[in-house]
């Protein structure tokens, strides 16, 4: 496995050392300061074949997971549930069209895999308390990592979140605080009092490691399609460390030749209409988005007022020939009845607003039906069943 060479800011550049924990670039001139990433020495992989570096399970640990590309991950003990390797589902109705489903995860979502890595991270660097300021799905990642490794959470969360975010969270026994809110509220909490109270903020991208984790599902997608780029991905996008940490695997990729020549994917970032700071400022051409006033949808994965690294969103959407689109709640509903009835497939109200993105952008002609794309479905429909049920007008007690 490669070592870990520095942690390089997304903003200035600067390098930081690895070897103790780190948060945010301490020597940026800009404010606020820049996201961390981790830079590797890639050159022992050079020359070699992914067949070489990619190993799946074996007798001892028969499952892997997002494990299997340690060759590019930290070179540290993985505190592990089973995350990662999820299934690359085709779409019956169109053929180009595939889903990447997440919910397959432990904890039910995609925030398993930066959570394993960030709390596997925690372990090795001896923190014991860490705290979250979550819109659900994170919460119950940090809850069910941080039982598995002896560590402390504490995590807040908006008083509104689906109910399975807040019994899961509760019976890993984290310290759980509900907040009249959305997640910014949250974040000033833990901000004002971490200080304080000997907690390592492990928030989206104010520490390094949660990319490392979401960047395992871009090598997934690519090593699922047989080494290629599809065409497109679409990404529900609240915080967005996904999308940044597919873009970061893409750039690794290509420097190892893992990946076959071609142009990498349109980037397609997916808000809800009642919640869509990244979408305004990529229609307008501004570099960073502007704090959401208001946010309301169902959908509370995308309910995030402004993304911390939405610098980083705004540059990949960009630089890929993608876009932002907003989806109202409405056709995120359609959507995901329609998947449902159709396909076999519950998807979370973030993925099915997803799945709409798509067909809006099939019938305007942004996108050609023949068009290899992924669709991430970032959660199982199963965690949202309270939200799911109101929104379909039904009760344990009526039924339909």
């Amino acid at each position: 496995m490669p070592a870990i060479a520095y942690l390089e800011c997304s903003r200035c550049h600067a390098r930081l050392p690895a070897d103790v924990p780190q948060t945010l670039c301490t020597q940026c001139p800009e404010q606020p300061a820049g996201a961390l990433y981790v830079r590797y020495d890639l050159t022992p992989l050079l020359g070699s074949s992914p067949a070489e570096a990619v190993k799946g399970g074996d007798a001892a640990t028969p499952w892997r997971g997002m494990w299997r590309y340690r060759a590019v991950l930290p070179d540290v003990a993985p505190v592990t549930l089973g995350e990662g390797w999820t299934p690359m589902l085709r779409s019956k109705r169109h053929d180009a069209l595939f889903l990447k489903e997440e919910g397959a995860n432990p904890t039910g979502s995609f925030k398993a895999r930066g959570l394993s890595l960030a709390v596997t991270m925690a372990r090795h660097y001896g923190l014991r308390k860490l705290a979250i300021p979550s819109a659900g799905n994170a919460a119950g990642a940090l809850a069910a990592y941080a039982a598995a490794s002896d560590i402390e959470a504490h995590i807040f969360m908006p008083r509104d979140v689906p109910l399975a975010n807040l019994v899961e969270a509760t019976a890993y026994g984290a310290k759980v605080t509900l907040v009249d809110g959305v997640i910014s509220d949250c974040a000033r909490i833990v901000g004002e009092r971490k200080a304080a109270e000997g907690w390592f903020d492990i928030s989206t991208l104010k520490e390094p490691f949660r990319v490392e984790g979401k960047k395992t599902m871009g090598y997934e997608l690519v090593e699922q399609l047989g080494w290629e780029y599809p065409d497109a991905v679409f990404y529900p996008t609240g915080g967005g460390v996904g999308l940044i940490g597919m873009w970061k695997a893409f750039d690794e990729l290509e420097q190892l030749g893992w990946v076959k020549p071609g142009r990498r994917p349109r980037m397609f970032a997916i808000q809800s209409s009642g919640c869509a700071p990244v979408v305004r400022a990529f229609d307008e051409g501004a570099a960073v988005s502007q704090m959401w006033k208001d946010p309301k949808t169902a959908a509370s994965g995308l309910r995030v007022p402004k993304a911390y690294g939405d610098y980083i969103i705004l540059d990949i959407l960009r630089a890929s020939g993608g876009k932002a689109v907003a989806v109202s709640d409405e056709d995120t509903f359609a959507s995901l009845r329609d998947w449902a009835a159709h396909e076999g497939i519950f998807l979370s109200p973030e993925g099915a607003a997803a799945t709409a993105a798509y067909d809006q952008l099939i019938a305007s002609g942004d996108l050609k039906a023949s068009d290899r794309v992924v669709i991430f479905n970032t959660g199982a429909g199963l965690k949202y069943t309270d939200v799911i049920a109101a929104e379909l007008g039904l009760s344990a007690a009526q039924g339909p």
